[in-house]
């Protein structure tokens, strides 16, 4: 068997089975909460604006904030995640800002560093492999063999979101979307077991098991995937409908209900595509460096897209690779984590297919079409001129520094993390003369259902030790000395 699959499934533990065991998210002291507000607002303000925040919160502490706390407190009680629900809310399913391609996630596929760089004429092959070790990943969580990850104290994270990664599809509404999700494992029941793949505008659906619940093979994956392709390339390109899902998020439930009511086929086929496990895109677009690649994955020509997806993967026809994600159902990590297993199966196999080679005769890919009006064709094009609006204002660099890394870091005893965060605050110092108002993300999977939490790194210490490597008149022995404090500070701050 490979080295990755044994590395990264179990046979004596199931994925989920420590769902139940993990601790209820803990209600956050008010006092504690007050402060740390106060401490994070301080390098950004001025000395009377400071004591104008001051007071605001010492009137919130002493009379408001008491009494909502205590019916936070309450709801704490009673639910084993109390922010769940106003997170999924408030932070995705409510905004009506188009989804794509501010909110969504996504990046570029790492194979080009080694055995897939960019060769025009491997698109078919590759993407085959690449899905193929994707719905391994699938496979895995479907048999409930994937290891649930731990911290670095052993502690079980949650895995809730590797449950919706997975054949989850958004649905829009008018005031509020909500999340359609059809993965189960097999304890639980039948699934879904047909992928969506888009193609010049047009849209399929293909199936990914045999007879027996097992995978085809990758070398049956790229026959199917070449049948599509073929189509497509010597057939007239389709309307792209995906692109209704760029639209903004009222506009596109309007549009959503009218495909609904123009054919009751409409149903049926819209049914197929927020079943689908996950969205294949096969585009024509040959980006020509890891920056344009991570760019076309998030903000790329939105022909082949379906936004709503929990998981599209982008196949470019030179080979490389991107994605790009609906943010409400998970977050970044676990699409690392399959694009960092198909990454070790790629390096495993150098780039080449090496399991059986059987193509059977299978059932081919089926096109499924939407029937439209006019007034769906003109929210396409409304949509596309939106998105392109904004995919124009994006720009993304994609930067290797490799003059030293961790170890180097780690052998001075210094977290890689913080050292980051102070390089980036010093450099925004050096060009604007104030603090950087950064956000950084960090994990609560060791609580039931935990997402993210919000890092403030930007430190009043911080801030004295960027003035201090700008002022010529300090000493290096000085700046040692402020650095060391600022280390300290910003480790016991952001990381305890």
């Amino acid at each position: 068997m490979s080295a990755t699959i044994l590395q990264v499934t179990s046979t004596e533990e199931k994925t989920f089975q420590n769902q139940d065991t993990l601790p209820p998210l803990p209600c956050p002291d008010l006092s504690k909460t007050l402060q740390k507000y106060l401490e994070s607002v301080r390098p950004h303000v001025s000395d009377e604006e400071y004591q104008q925040t001051t007071e605001i919160v010492q009137e919130f502490a002493s009379n408001a904030g008491p009494r909502l706390h205590s019916l936070l407190e309450k709801k704490a009680k009673s639910e084993n995640n109390w922010l769940e629900k106003w997170w999924e809310d408030l932070a995705y399913l409510e905004t009506r800002s188009p989804c794509a391609p501010m909110i969504n996630t996504g990046g570029e596929g790492p194979y080009y560093r080694h055995y897939w760089p960019a060769k025009v004429g491997t698109q078919i092959e590759r993407c085959a492999m690449c899905l193929y070790y994707s719905l391994e990943f699938w496979q895995f969580l479907r048999r409930e063999t994937l290891r649930a990850q731990t911290n670095r104290n052993g502690q079980f994270l949650c895995m809730n979101q590797y449950h919706k990664i997975f054949t989850t599809c958004r649905i829009p509404g008018t005031k509020k979307d909500h999340l359609l999700h059809y993965f189960k494992t097999e304890s639980e029941g039948e699934t879904p077991q047909h992928i969506l793949v888009l193609c010049r505008g047009r849209m399929f659906t293909m199936g990914i098991t045999d007879d027996t619940n097992e995978l085809i093979t990758a070398p049956e994956m790229q026959k199917q995937l070449q049948i599509i392709y073929d189509k497509c390339i010597n057939e007239e390109a389709g309307p792209s409908v995906g692109i209704l899902t760029a639209h903004d998020r009222t506009s596109w439930a309007k549009y959503y209900k009218e495909l609904l009511a123009i054919h009751p086929e409409n149903f049926h086929t819209l049914e197929l595509v927020q079943k689908s496990i996950m969205a294949v895109s096969l585009d024509e677009d040959c980006p020509q460096d890891t920056s344009e690649l991570f760019t076309k994955a998030i903000a790329g020509d939105p022909t082949n897209r379906w936004f709503d997806k929990s998981l599209n993967l982008i196949s470019f026809k030179n080979g490389l690779f991107g994605s790009n994600l609906d943010h409400a159902p998970s977050d970044g990590m676990t699409t690392v984590h399959m694009t960092y297993y198909v990454d070790c199966r790629v390096k495993e196999s150098k780039g080449k297919w090496t399991g059986n080679m059987t193509v059977r005769d299978l059932e081919p890919p089926k096109e499924i079409v939407l029937h439209l009006n006019e007034s769906i064709y003109q929210g396409i094009e409304d949509a596309k001129k939106m998105y392109l609006n904004t995919a124009k204002t994006i720009k993304c660099n994609i930067l290797w520094y490799d003059k030293y890394g961790r170890t180097f870091l780690r052998s001075f005893n210094l977290h890689p993390d913080t050292h980051v965060q102070l390089a980036l605050q010093y450099t925004y110092y050096r060009l604007y003369g104030k603090p950087a108002p950064t956000y950084e993300t960090a994990t609560i999977r060791v609580f039931w259902h935990g997402r993210t939490e919000t890092i403030r790194s930007c430190s009043v210490e911080a801030i004295k030790w960027c003035q201090a490597m700008l002022d010529a008149k300090v000493s290096v022995r000085n700046i040692s000395h402020v650095c060391v404090c600022t280390f300290v500070c910003m480790y016991i701050y952001i990381y305890v």
